[in-house]
């Protein structure tokens, strides 16, 4: 009698595989996986985040020395600056009242630059034009460099007269006075003659012209 095992085949139907393949540990790996590696770029940008402050603290430190290192320089240089405008502001103001002196300011200040040594003066006025300076000196080589140097400007009139010198003696006893002479100058400014205006001139050339014209009709 033939007997078959009908229970060994059913087992071996039934049987699972060893290494089967599960969709939900899968998901779980893989997401694990995104998780770790999101955790190390974050750690990453973290440090390199702070490397780059640490950087940038070094070097605001630096700065911040450079600057106290420099800070006397610089305000040296402030102070020459502040000179220096001060200075510009003194030259811009001196050449301002030059270019606006009158005839009185440029001769006083010519005479004083004229005087030599051993000479001064004692008075001096001026009518219109004429200017008269009187003086005392001790030598007549004095009054000739003053004479000469008056000339040697354009403010004035050439020749430069001497209208008068005297000699005034001098007084001998303890407290002796030397011998001066006394002397008076007179020179004319030269005043720069105003300009004709151009429509005078014009109207004055026209009425010659005119006056011309009518008299050679009536000759």
């Amino acid at each position: 009698m033939i007997r078959v095992n009908l229970l060994g085949v059913e087992r071996q139907k039934v049987k699972k595989p060893f290494l089967a393949f599960d969709p939900t540990k899968s998901l779980t790996l893989i997401c694990s996986l995104i998780l770790v590696a999101a955790a190390a770029g974050i750690g990453w940008w973290f440090w390199s985040l702070r490397q780059e402050s640490a950087r940038l603290d070094a070097e605001i430190v630096a700065a911040r020395q450079e600057s106290a290192r420099l800070q006397p320089l610089l305000d040296e240089v402030k102070q020459f600056e502040a000179q220096q405008a001060r200075l510009q502001e003194r030259v811009a103001l001196i050449e301002q009242l030059r270019s606006g002196q009158s005839v009185p300011v440029q001769l006083l200040d010519h005479v004083s630059k004229s005087l030599p040594d051993m000479l001064w003066l004692t008075a001096m006025t001026q009518e219109t034009s004429l200017v008269t300076i009187e003086g005392q000196s001790t030598t007549l080589i004095a009054l000739s460099d003053f004479v000469g140097n008056l000339a040697s400007n354009d403010l004035l009139r050439k020749p430069i007269e001497i209208v008068d010198s005297q000699v005034v003696p001098g007084k001998p006893g303890p407290n002796p006075v030397p011998e001066l002479i006394s002397f008076t100058v007179r020179a004319q400014i030269n005043t720069p003659a105003a300009p004709e205006p151009a429509g005078r001139g014009a109207r004055g050339g026209a009425r010659g012209a005119a006056a011309r014209g009518r008299a050679a009709g009536a000759n």
